[in-house]
């Protein structure tokens, strides 16, 4: 017999029902009509038996036998719904390749909002979390791998997080140095528009052949993308342009590159549709199997042995979100913005607390800190807070000057009095000697072009909001930066009346345990729907509860 991976049996799916096959549900009578339904839908994990009703129709049951009871005739047995686990709504093999028992990643939110804390968590329930090293130092983040190490082990079900860093080139080599030499085992990719050299060293080292020539990776990379160009590129083999390179300045042997040519750069990729943070706003429905379409034409083309999976993220907030993404094709899901108000993240109190009064509309877009100049927006909180104007009166400041000289007086005004709330010069010298330190090249480049000056004070303000917001400064409420999509709001129309509207119960894996567990009594309830029995719609509205 199969197990779950908690080590719970796990019964085999029970056979088509045989021609003339009857079945006796005991003391107990099918359920016929919506009201006797309901309570059925939600016992996932036992069988349920599909049954003609005499005067028509189809009914349902969970128990009883098929042999005679000598109480009545039984009915006739239609077929049989299989027990439905939270586990097994996606691709196993999601599971079985990254140690977890269910098929759900808590996504790396930035600046340590997702926390050691939240990643361990997550590791001890069979779930996978990333840490947020996004706009971290080096330090902090080796810190975190150390902890995270420490902690976990060997255990392959937790990772961090390398972000796309254009304007920081070294940093991104700098993270993924250390991913390398503390071997890190799953690397979450993330607001890549293209493969780097740091990406795909990360990818390959470590590159072997285990016993039966399969080829065996050290390091898994998970790359969320939002376009089908970008998945291609992470779908396909890393290219011997940079491949080249990399083992000339002795970042990689030879004979990794030469495995790296022959597997894909992912074996896991993340369509991630309207999220918050970096987002294309684009619909899961119509990414999701443009992506998958795309999988299936490149592992044929390249003639992988083994599969590449396809995840979703964006948008997932409440089970039926999840349930959709799973029906859509999805291996696995992944969820971001509603774990910013878990109890171990990173957040402030009082900014979970605006989190908290969000719906789904209360969200815009802004610039972003880490591609300000290259015009790349991301997705925030607008309830509550002014970032989102401000950032993109900063932005058209930016791009309409040729200098901050040149903008008109007036506005240079409100923007010190308003925004920076401090002399355009102070700020620059506090950023001068904040870029002497981390990458003096920036701060070179700023003393002889005045327009990179201007761009690097404004990065200053767009920084420090999203700072402001994880110290709960509420002097500056009005300039925090929260990264949200529309999911959270649909996550707070879905909690407000159950265990989940206190914040104090809102920890990752509750919020985790409870939409898996929902969109498998979602799913259910609409596999019985289309067997022609009478599901009500309440059956579609799942109530969060407390889940072991």
């Amino acid at each position: 017999m199969t197990q779950l991976l908690d080590g719970t049996p796990a019964p085999a799916p029970a056979p088509a029902a045989p021609a003339g096959a009857r079945w006796y549900p005991g003391p107990h009578p099918p359920a016929r009509t919506a009201a006797d339904v309901l309570p059925l839908v939600a016992r996932v994990r036992e069988p349920v038996r599909l049954l003609a009703l005499p005067a028509g129709g189809v009914g349902a049951a969970v128990d009883g036998s098929p042999e005679p009871d000598g109480t009545d005739e039984g009915f006739p047995l239609l077929g049989t719904l299989p027990p439905l686990y939270p586990e097994w709504l996606g691709d196993r093999s999601f599971n079985e390749t990254h140690g977890t028992r269910f098929p759900y990643i808590a996504g790396e939110m930035a600046n340590g909002i997702a926390t050691t804390g939240m990643v361990t968590a997550l590791a001890d329930a069979g779930l996978l979390g990333f840490f947020g090293a996004a706009g971290l130092g080096p330090d902090r983040v080796e810190a975190a791998v150390r902890a995270l190490a420490g902690r976990l082990g060997d255990r392959p079900n937790w990772g961090v997080n390398l972000i796309h860093s254009p304007a920081e080139p070294a940093l991104e080599d700098r993270v993924a140095d250390l991913l390398v030499q503390h071997r890190v085992p799953a690397v979450s990719a993330s607001a890549f528009m293209a493969l780097t050299p740091a990406v795909v060293r990360v990818a390959a080292a470590g590159l072997r052949r285990d016993a039966h020539g399969r080829v065996v990776r050290r390091t898994r990379i998970l790359a969320k993308v939002s376009r089908p160009e970008t998945a291609a590129a992470f779908l396909s083999p890393a290219p011997d342009e940079l491949l080249r390179p990399l083992v000339t300045a002795g970042r990689l042997t030879a004979a990794e590159a030469e495995l790296a040519a022959r597997v894909p750069v992912a074996e896991d990729v993340t369509v991630e549709a309207d999220s918050g943070g970096h987002t294309d706003n684009r619909p899961l429905t119509v990414l999701l199997p443009a992506v998958l379409a795309l999988r299936d034409t490149l592992a044929r083309a390249h003639g992988y042995d083994r599969p590449v999976r396809v995840g979703a993220a964006g948008g997932l907030g409440t089970p039926g979100a999840v349930a959709g993404a799973f029906a859509l094709g999805a291996a696995y899901v992944l969820t971001g913005s509603v774990n910013q108000a878990a109890v171990e993240s990173g957040l402030s109190d009082d900014a979970k607390a605006l989190l908290a009064q969000a719906d789904v509309a209360d969200v815009a877009m802004a610039p972003a800190a880490d591609m300000f100049e290259l015009g790349v927006r991301l997705q925030v909180l607008r309830r509550g807070t002014l970032f989102a104007s401000r950032a993109a009166r900063l932005y058209e400041l930016y791009r309409d000057h040729d200098c901050w000289e040149d903008v008109p007086a007036e506005q240079r005004a409100a923007v010190e009095r308003d925004i920076l709330r401090r002399p355009f010069d102070d700020v620059w010298e506090e950023t001068r000697r904040f870029w002497e330190r981390r990458d003096p090249a920036q701060a070179a480049r700023a003393a002889t072009d005045a327009r990179h000056r201007t761009a690097l004070v404004f990065r200053w303000y767009l920084g420090r909001s999203s700072r402001w917001a994880i110290e709960g400064r509420a002097e500056r409420r009005a300039d925090y930066q929260i990264w949200c999509g529309p999911a959270m709001g649909a996550f707070n129309r879905w909690t407000a009346h159950g265990f989940l509207a206190d914040p104090a119960r809102r920890t990752v894996v509750q919020i985790a345990r409870n939409l898996l567990e929902g969109a498998a009594v979602l799913t259910r309830a609409h596999q019985l729907r289309s067997y022609g029995v009478p599901v009500p719609d309440a059956a579609f509205a799942f109530t969060p509860r407390p889940l072991g």
